[in-house]
């Protein structure tokens, strides 16, 4: 195994991927970045300047920055040159190769994706080495965003969500005297017009590859364009550029429209509510009046924008009344009679109705089984994302909608059948349901197994906790914090999965290989202690939770992962791991 000095540097060269000790290089790169986020706050840039090149020049950095772009959901998409690194021996050459001298990164491979309104949204695919690279400084950039950001910022940053979003929203709308007027504001092509010159002045990182990334132009349809503005849809780091290009907002309305009491002087505005809601480019603004948004606060936005290159999109960009309601992340807000609510918005239903329909009549010759295999994570997905609001009555008539579209399928698929036949074939009892649609099929042992398609109203409704505005996921002093958080959020999203949530519970939410928090964004594999192929059963005793690159580990070299039992209950024992 390598051995690596307290600032990450490699000591000696090790064997292969597989060999690579994952727990002790997340340590050395969280180390480092909890320095950087110390720094930062003491503002002292010569020694941030010093840990990010520690940071980038560590094969700490580098491994976590390979295994970040062949684990995450674009793996399998290559850039202009083709290549994807889908095998060990790849990716253990791909660390080697990520140096800065002598870097040129290869021009953006352009594609278009449909956006809700018809229209076509470009998007640029980097070269795998390039996202590495891109990683890799994204590492010893984004403890320095955080530490920088707005508090009430959500978009594209770690531990944050589009709940957090809407939940503040409720917060600063939802009380009687609360701002009546809401500012709706989108920015118009934000990452296709940020200024250059603004980022190479203002991001606080190796400004050589900034401006190597920036420039690197993209090819369409074997053409090549250059690229004079923006930063590209696509590239790992450009979310954090947009980010902090957008950050600082939230501070210039505060000062300028919430001055604290003990400091206001004769004459001086009182506070007019203003409230700042940003979940990437969209965002929201509050005020007392339409006049005031549309007089002062929007004119304030536009000068800041305009210094970053960016503008208002005026099509989407609008001042309502609270009791008419607005849009904002798929859910409407609104007060009726003075009541405050938060339920999923028209259009997002009918999309979501869209998407599902679609995939029901593109598989009329599919079996109930598999419909429902493809069915049940878009509905359960849809469901979690609503689950924090008003959404009741909605998931009673997504469910109805649902149910319509299934029987007219399997009306179509037994024409000469009765009604009856068709709903004993195809919608059973479950509990009380008596048109629960389902399918079987038989496992490898002959067995029948049911499939049920699951209902959005099944979906417990619960009121979700916001983050705390200044929270610092790479800062030590709130880890405690985000770890009860880790644990709620697993536990909702393993609901109805007894086992898992055992596991994870008996495990304290650390994979035992790397020991790295487990969550729904890193995702797990099922490691049988006792290989199945042995003799292994599926209980809970023969089971622990790793990360998958971890799972592959495990294998490939053959390493052993027990439990013991002590008086404090179950442990890991990774005596036989590689690095203990």
């Amino acid at each position: 195994m390598a051995a690596e000095s307290s600032a990450g540097a490699t000591s000696h060269t090790i064997e292969d991927w597989h060999t690579i000790n994952w727990k002790q290089v997340n340590e050395n790169v969280r180390r480092l970045q909890a320095r950087i986020v110390k720094a930062t706050k003491e503002g002292k840039w010569h020694k941030v300047h010093a840990l990010q090149y520690l940071l980038t020049h560590s094969f700490s950095g580098k491994s976590l920055a390979v295994r970040r772009v062949t684990e995450n959901q674009g793996k399998n998409t290559p850039g202009v040159d083709g290549e994807t690194w889908n095998d060990p021996p790849k990716k253990w050459v791909a660390i080697h190769s990520l140096k800065r001298h002598g870097y040129q990164p290869l021009p953006l491979r352009r594609v278009y994706i449909p956006k809700s309104n018809g229209k076509m949204r470009p998007l640029g695919i980097p070269t795998m080495k390039d996202r590495a690279m891109q990683a890799l400084h994204l590492q010893a950039l984004d403890p320095i965003a955080e530490t920088q950001a707005d508090p009430n910022s959500y978009g594209f940053r770690k531990e944050r969500s589009c709940a957090d979003a809407m939940e503040q929203c409720r917060i600063i709308l939802s009380k009687s005297n609360s701002a009546k007027w809401i500012l709706e504001g989108d920015i118009k092509s934000c990452f296709d017009k940020i200024s250059h010159d603004w980022l190479m002045t203002h991001i606080p990182m190796d400004k050589v590859m900034v401006q190597k990334w920036l420039k690197a132009g993209y090819m369409d349809k074997s053409i090549f364009y250059q690229t004079e503005d923006g930063t590209p849809q696509g590239g790992i780091i450009s979310p954090v550029l947009a980010n902090m290009a957008l950050d600082g907002l939230e501070l210039i309305l505060h000062e300028r429209y919430r001055p604290k009491s003990h400091s206001r002087k004769a004459g001086e505005s009182k506070n007019k509510r203003v409230n700042l809601v940003r979940y990437a480019d969209d965002f929201i603004t509050t005020g007392d009046s339409k006049e005031f948004l549309e007089e002062e606060v929007k004119p304030l936005i536009v000068q800041f924008l305009q210094a970053r290159g960016v503008e208002f999109s005026e099509e989407k960009t609008k001042i309502t009344h609270i009791e008419e309601g607005f849009d904002f992340l798929g859910q409407n807000v609104r007060k009726y009679n003075g009541k405050f609510l938060q339920k999923p918005s028209k259009k997002n239903v009918k999309a979501f109705l869209a998407n599902i329909r679609k995939v029901i009549k593109g598989n009329k010759q599919a079996t109930a089984y598999a419909l429902i295999t493809l069915l049940n994570p878009k509905i359960r997905g849809w469901a979690n994302f609503h689950r924090h609001v008003a959404s009741h009555e909605t998931f009673v008539n997504v469910d109805t909608a649902i149910f319509k579209t299934l029987w007219q399928w399997a009306r179509r698929r037994h024409p000469k059948k009765t009604r009856y036949w068709i709903k004993d074939k195809y919608f059973g009892t479950h509990g009380d349901q008596h048109w629960r649609f389902f399918g079987e099929r038989k496992n490898q042992q002959g067995k029948k197994e049911k499939n049920m398609l699951c209902l959005a109203n099944a979906t417990p409704i619960k009121r979700h906790v916001k983050i705390q505005g200044h929270c610092n996921p790479y800062d030590p002093e709130w880890e405690i914090y985000l770890e009860e958080r880790l644990s709620v959020k697993m536990e909702n999203n393993l609901q109805g999965k007894r086992t898992l949530v055992h596991l994870w519970r008996e495990q304290n939410g650390i994979c035992p290989v790397c020991n790295q928090p487990i969550s729904t964004l890193t995702g797990w594999h099922n490691h049988h202690i006792v290989h199945k192929t042995l003799g292994g059963s599926d209980k809970a005793e023969n089971r622990l939770l790793v990360h998958p690159n971890c799972h592959k580990q495990i294998h490939a070299k053959g390493l052993s992962v027990t439990k013991t039992v002590s008086l404090t209950g179950q442990k890991i024992d990774t005596s036989r791991m590689p690095g203990n």
